[in-house]
């Protein structure tokens, strides 16, 4: 039974998980390291525990303590969330040796699929579209070889990647060779797996993904489409649901070959198939990502169906709610990742205390939050704080909407990338779905002049941190009481007999 769920991880994913499990009546439990002891998950558990200092090697990446606490905390259930451990299966293999319930894939799935080119073969040979390429591990002067074969421009890309980790393009023979070397050290950094593979770069390609759910007792279905395909260095920043780019037959393609997919890989549980598409309508498998995406609240703006709920169902071996059938698609969503980078200084991370802090609110506005006003962004972890999501009966709508909500959004203290977020809904070829995987490289150009409001902000918020700073050390200079310890004491008294 699960009834007391661990949540191995942090930030607004670990808040989203934990508040469906208390709907759902059970018990979440945080872990957090040094620098995260007063961050917002640990503030919304029932129970939360030290696992170690800040950097994620000494806490949210070691697998042992994250048991230990489970242990101690007598849970039933490990979610793992995304980023850390979620795609590691050998934590998924210890969280299951250690007789807990693994609220994600089965390892083998995981190991599959994590594997690229393996994945590249098992599906190539389920017949799903594959982009061609060189799978087999060979040696570098093979690879070189190899590369002119296929012709360029080509990516080399990790055997065991991720996230853009480990990939690099090639325009020319005369790169791969540098390509190939420096892929494989960011692969080794990354992954501990120095293995590389070529495959053809497709140009003026869209990134389409498709969400599914599996249950224990055979059953899969998809939950449509998502367009990814504003990215910048392979990382995405905008995402939306569903896709201008598919008609019907298309998307029934689509979902079809997702389905084919996970079954291919004996999957369990949430994840996502993400494919490439071409100019031509033609698809190509590119991954599956074996854990809940980032994205997955612009899915459930528009199905209706609470998909982390689910992945706590499935765990529990309860057999999907849903027929494919039951799956309709209604109005629009568009989901931001709010990033604590410069846009104007090329997306370098910003950190420092958050002095200032308005959150948007409205009608179909979702904000899932990783931070508060006093809050400390710190250097140790990932640089997405939050992701503003919003819903529209059509796309111009939604739009239009996150337009708003962006401009309603003020985050004092640390750079973010709203600026760049509401250029973009300000962009006519958005606007008008003219999308690719080069969007921000061949057709955006981001504006350096600074906004009329913006000196008024930052006078303002300096203006804030100044009068804390002093009230501070007013209170530390004269050691007076605060005015809560004053009302504490007061009560106190009045209750002495």
């Amino acid at each position: 039974m699960l009834k007391k769920v661990l949540v191995a991880n942090r930030g607004e994913i670990a808040v989203r998980i934990m508040r469906a499990c208390q709907e759902m009546g059970l018990v979440p439990v945080a872990v957090y390291s040094e620098a995260d002891r007063t961050a917002p998950h640990v503030r919304q558990a029932q129970e939360a525990y030290c696992i170690g200092e800040a950097p994620a090697m000494q806490s949210y990446l070691r697998i042992d303590r994250i048991i230990d606490v489970a242990r101690k905390a007598q849970v039933s259930g490990i979610h793992p969330g995304y980023g850390f451990l979620a795609e590691n299966p050998d934590f998924a293999q210890a969280v299951i040796d250690a007789g807990f319930i693994w609220i994600g894939p089965p390892p083998a799935a995981m190991r599959m699929m994590g594997d690229k080119t393996v994945a590249r073969q098992e599906m190539g040979a389920a017949g799903i579209p594959i982009i061609p390429g060189v799978q087999q591990m060979l040696n570098d002067d093979d690879l070189v070889s190899k590369g002119a074969e296929i012709g360029f421009p080509l990516l080399v890309k990790a055997a065991a990647g991720g996230g853009g980790k480990g990939m690099r393009r090639v325009n020319s023979p005369e790169e791969l060779p540098q390509a190939i070397r420096i892929a494989r050290n960011e692969a080794r950094a990354a992954f501990g797996d120095d293995r590389v593979y070529l495959e053809k770069l497709l140009d003026t390609i869209r990134h389409i993904e498709v969400q599914i759910l599996a249950d224990q007792h055979g059953n899969v279905i998809h939950l449509g489409e998502r367009e990814c395909s504003i990215q910048r260095r392979h990382q995405k920043l905008i995402e939306e649901a569903p896709s201008l780019a598919l008609d019907e037959s298309l998307r029934s393609q689509l979902g079809e070959a997702a389905v084919t997919v996970a079954r291919r890989a004996g999957y369990v549980n949430a994840g996502t198939v993400e494919f490439l598409l071409d100019q031509d309508g033609k698809f190509y498998f590119l991954e599956m990502n074996t854990r809940l995406q980032v994205e997955h609240p612009v899915t459930e703006f528009v199905t209706g169906v609470d998909i982390v709920k689910e992945m706590l169902r499935i765990a529990a071996g309860r057999k999907l709610r849903y027929m494919q059938g039951d799956i309709q698609v209604n109005g629009w969503a568009i989901e931001c990742r709010i990033l604590a980078e410069d846009p104007y200084h090329n997306f370098i991370p910003s950190t420092g205390e958050i002095v200032g802090l308005w959150e948007p609110t409205g009608p179909g506005v979702r904000l899932e939050s990783g931070i508060y006003q006093g809050m400390e962004i710190t250097p140790y972890y990932d640089s997405l704080i939050a992701k503003l999501i919003v819903w529209g009966e059509t796309r111009a709508e939604a739009i239009l909407r996150m337009r708003r909500a962006l401009v309603e959004y003020q985050i004092m203290g640390v750079k973010t990338t709203i600026p760049f977020h509401i250029q973009v809904m300000n962009s006519t070829r958005y606007q008008g779905g003219q999308l690719s995987t080069r969007f921000l490289e061949d057709h955006f150009t981001l504006d350096q002049s600074v906004p009329a409001h913006v000196p008024e902000v930052a006078a303002v918020a300096a203006t804030l941190l100044a009068h804390q700073r002093t009230q501070k050390a007013a209170v530390l200079h004269h050691n007076h009481p605060s005015p809560w310890k004053l009302s504490a004491r007061r009560m106190a008294l009045r209750h002495l007999p």
